[in-house]
């Protein structure tokens, strides 16, 4: 291997840090290349994402960024210019309003901003002397988060990389409250990090209950939980969904509650979507039983508009946690755990995680209750508008009324094969981002709208522009 041997003479100086006493000086300049770089990047994209698919976007990098490695440097303000710009132009902007697919929304500017903070001060939460503010802002953010959850004295949260991370750690929890292998039931809409995490943890293989009508039906959980009793005397964890990944829809979950305490199982709620639906007084009815879920997952990085990663899994007592309490003489030595040194490794699986509890907690003193309901119910609204628009154009089909801000629909006359070009037709065009999604049998269009500055307008020229991919 050939090396390439570096010049004598004096070294260069060594490049600035963004912590300590002048981490503000070092930073400011460089934050104005970035933001440049961002700007001219969105104007060369010149829609929601790139043009040409990914061969024309892996091309584009390729040529930007040359040698990955060179041998000599080309200096912060170039490097921040040339790869944010890259990276800009070859994004798939959510702030976009027809950036529309997935269940990922457009981060708010102030969150964003506070995440700048975590980053340049760079704690780690595996310690007390690594995170002192950090890790106590955490402590108040997931107890303040639970209690909007539970109505219990001691409810607790964990903050995790999203939904995914989550649900793993409710059925690892589950698993270690309970003697016996557990057994896991969830509805067939259930996100596929569920049976996922089962394999994961080496349980047996999770058992799926049909969902014919995109629901978990409670006399169908019921019989399954009878079924189940009689094959597999045990522990069983069922999962319910609040918010499912292809329709937003909400099972429910009062009813389902019944049904698992009857049966002596345990609930768990995967409200990763629609968890945040608590704090809007018009829309927190839906959410009606998921307190008495044993543990609950949330992603502030869908309703609650953080940069990723921001999720929950919330429990009504602390004591709940006390499974994943773990021992490292270098983090969470006994007396220093004596002497009132807080301990952190039980707060997660992970070791070293970053204090994305700060973002969350800006966001909140910055909104308030009231401008997150704002938030959440306009978003609400802007699917049911497209809802209207969509049922009342002859061109298109509405699956059914949004429960949450997810809208499925189809063009008239179309086919599943059609239907899959036209979507791909407008990603290679970098026009439009839709997602897809199966129900009834057939494929469907999905618009997950997340964005909370869409308009009517942008709406309508999401139709318009579909009809023209359409009929051409």
């Amino acid at each position: 291997m050939t090396r390439t041997t570096p010049p004598t003479g004096t070294p260069p100086p060594l490049p600035p840090l963004a912590g300590g006493g002048g981490g503000a000086d070092a930073l400011r300049p460089l934050l104005d290349t970035v933001l440049e770089a961002l700007a001219t990047g969105a104007a060369a994209r010149g829609g929601p994402l790139p043009a040409g698919g990914p061969d024309a976007v892996a091309d584009r990098v390729r040529a930007a960024l040359g040698d990955v490695l060179p041998a000599r440097g080309h200096g912060d303000h170039e490097a921040l210019r040339t790869l944010v710009h890259t990276l800009a132009a070859g994004a798939a902007d959510p702030a976009d309003p027809l950036c529309a697919a997935h269940l990922h929304g457009p981060p708010l500017a102030v969150a964003v901003a506070a995440d700048l903070a975590a980053s340049a001060l760079n704690p780690s939460l595996d310690s007390w002397d690594q995170a002192p503010a950090a890790s106590e802002i955490e402590a108040l953010l997931t107890r303040a988060l639970a209690a909007e959850l539970y109505g219990t004295p001691h409810p607790d949260a964990l903050v995790t990389t999203g939904g995914t991370e989550a649900n793993q750690l409710a059925l690892l929890l589950a698993r270690e409250r309970h003697a016996g292998p557990l057994t896991v039931l969830h509805g067939a809409n259930a996100h596929h990090s569920v049976p996922r995490s089962a394999w994961l943890l080496g349980l047996p293989p999770a058992t799926a209950i049909p969902t014919p009508t995109g629901t978990l039906d409670p006399a169908d959980l019921d019989a399954a939980l009878t079924r189940t009793r009689r094959e597999r005397p045990g522990p069983v964890l069922v999962t319910a969904t609040a918010g499912t990944t292809d329709a937003g829809l909400i099972d429910p979950l009062d009813a389902l509650a019944d049904v698992c305490e009857r049966h002596g199982a345990d609930l768990h709620v995967d409200a990763a979507y629609g968890g945040l639906l608590a704090l809007s007084p018009r829309h927190r009815h839906l959410l009606n039983g998921l307190g008495r879920a044993r543990s609950i997952t949330v992603d502030l990085h869908k309703l609650g508009w953080q940069p990723v990663a921001a999720g929950l899994l919330a429990v009504p007592d602390t004591a709940l946690l006390a499974p994943l309490a773990h021992q490292a003489d270098y983090l969470n030595a006994t007396d220093d755990t004596e002497a009132g040194l807080p301990d952190l490794l039980g707060r997660s699986l992970r070791t070293t995680r970053r204090p994305d509890a700060l973002k969350i907690a800006v966001t909140l003193r910055a909104l308030g209750r009231d401008g997150l309901a704002r938030l959440i119910d306009g978003t609400c609204a802007a699917a049911r508008q497209l809802a209207g628009l969509i049922d009342a154009h002859p061109g298109f089909e509405l699956h059914a009324p949004p429960t949450l801000s997810t809208v499925l629909f189809r063009p008239l006359p179309t086919d599943d094969a059609r239907l899959a070009e036209t979507r791909r037709t407008l990603l290679h065009g970098g026009r439009a981002v839709l997602g897809r999604a199966t129900a009834d049998g057939r494929l469907w269009l999905k618009a997950t709208l997340l964005n909370p500055h869409t308009t009517t307008g942008d709406l309508a020229t999401l139709l318009t522009l579909l009809e023209g991919s359409t009929h051409r």
